[in-house]
């Protein structure tokens, strides 16, 4: 039989976390528009890379899983993160 009890988060929680996805929203639209030379780019991956990470952790619930699984996600996330990285490597040195 499969367990039906699931992890009980408190919607202030989820409140909370929603306010600073549109915080961070407005922070990446902010950066992109005053364009700070090739370094906008970096700074709106880094706050999209933390926004991605607020998902996972708490819309996902990935913070309640099992030590393996967490793994395997993050292997993909290193993985994706690496080819992103030699993307931008080439595309600076041609």
């Amino acid at each position: 039989m499969e367990d039906t009890n699931g992890h009980i988060t408190a919607y202030k929680t989820y409140v909370f976390i929603w306010a600073a996805l549109l915080v961070l929203t407005a922070i990446t639209i902010a950066v992109g528009t005053m364009h700070f030379t090739s370094y906008s780019v970096l700074i709106c991956l880094a706050i999209a890379s933390i926004k991605a990470l607020l998902v996972l952790i708490y819309f996902m619930h990935m913070r309640y899983e099992s030590l393996f699984l967490r793994s395997v996600v993050f292997l993909a996330l290193l993985a994706l993160t690496t080819m992103i990285g030699l993307t931008f490597v080439d595309v600076w040195y041609r």
